[in-house]
């Protein structure tokens, strides 16, 4: 989950896309600003406040930075 403009939002990606390249997963984003205009505003309502929010298999993975460590073994895990 992501927002346009947010530099902490693009930092996590970036990492986030060096570790699919490494890892082999599918990355994508979802701006909460953008679904609340297409009148899914549930998403800003629920992580608007915590973005960026890294979610894995649609559940809350972590926010605000990518823990790794925790990735790397969860992925391990599918």
């Amino acid at each position: 989950m992501t927002r346009a403009g947010c530099s902490i939002c693009q930092q996590v990606y970036d990492r986030l896309a060096e570790l699919a390249a490494e890892l082999d997963f599918d990355l994508s984003t979802t701006d909460v600003d953008a679904a609340a205009a297409a009148g899914n505003s549930a998403l800003r309502a629920e992580f608007g406040d915590r973005l960026p929010v890294v979610l894995l298999d649609g559940r809350e993975h972590s926010y605000w930075d990518v823990d790794v460590p925790r990735l790397r073994a969860d992925l391990a895990q599918r």
